[in-house]
């Protein structure tokens, strides 16, 4: 089905339920609102901390928000989100972020990593942040790199804010006794939960009208029936609306009703 015939039959200005969504336009419930404020804290104190939410929870969006928020000549943020490189990519990506040239040997580039998350802060008076997104996939070995890079001042001062973000597995897993010495650091613990059935109605209401409908286009049942499927998981419930949408044109529906809906749900828990 094409694109421009959706948005033409529906009078949209761009299709909604997009990833392309700039950060002050991001619909904020609740859980992301706590969030974005607990990263900020994290932040604020150069402490580590935990963000864990199911999959298509909105982690990341919550991210972005928060980071985007900083001051960038105040602050560097260090994302690293590809956890199949080793130890020694994890290592290499800090260096690469911090401007260095990674040293080939490990003996070097641990120290050399340490140093420069040091000297952005004394000597260029950044605040650096480092992100692991996706962090439930580290290895206890990268777990393991990352609290000995926090230990580098040994407690005198921390060196970084860090911020864990992952599945739920990703609290259980730091909680085990091997990871104690992170564990103990760990200053802040959030889960980011799904949206309630309100706000997944405004969340819902808000991408339409960022789209040019401000006008009641999905029924009340039909939006039921998208969050509770979708558990108010934010990413589940821009698929169930598109494909609500697709079935809605289909059959030649001029909004979208609990039937509408109901075809939705079954294309997309049949794939």
């Amino acid at each position: 089905m094409s694109i421009e015939l959706l948005r033409a039959h529906y009078g949209f200005s761009k299709m909604p339920f997009g990833k392309d969504v700039a950060p002050g336009a991001l619909f904020r419930p609740a859980g992301h609102q706590e969030a974005v404020a607990r990263i900020s804290f994290l932040v604020g104190e150069s402490a580590a901390g935990v963000l864990t939410g199911e999959v298509g929870a909105g982690k990341t969006v919550a991210l972005r928000a928060a980071l985007t928020g900083l001051d960038q000549s105040r602050h560097t943020v260090v994302y690293l989100a590809n956890h199949t490189v080793g130890i020694r990519g994890l290592h290499g990506a800090i260096v690469t972020a911090l401007g260095g040239v990674p040293r080939f040997h490990a003996a070097a580039l641990v120290p050399q990593a340490a140093e420069l998350l040091a000297a952005e802060s004394a000597e260029r008076g950044k605040r650096v942040v480092v992100v692991l997104d996706e962090a439930h996939l580290c290895s206890p070995e990268q777990l393991e790199a990352i609290r000995l890079l926090m230990n580098a001042e040994l407690d005198s001062v921390a060196p970084f804010a860090l911020v864990l973000c992952g599945q739920p597995t990703l609290r259980r897993r730091i909680r085990l006794g091997a990871f104690a010495a992170l564990d103990q650091r760990i200053a802040l613990r959030y889960h980011l939960a799904g949206m309630t059935p309100e706000e997944t109605g405004a969340y819902v209401a808000h991408h339409l009208g960022l789209a040019g409908r401000s006008d009641r286009l999905f029924s009340d049942d039909a939006t039921a029936l998208i969050h509770q499927v979708a558990r108010g998981l934010p990413r589940q419930v821009n698929n169930l609306a598109i494909q609500s949408l697709v079935a809605a044109y289909a059959t030649k529906k001029a909004i979208v009703d609990e039937s509408s809906a109901r075809m939705a749900v079954a294309e997309i828990t049949a794939e």
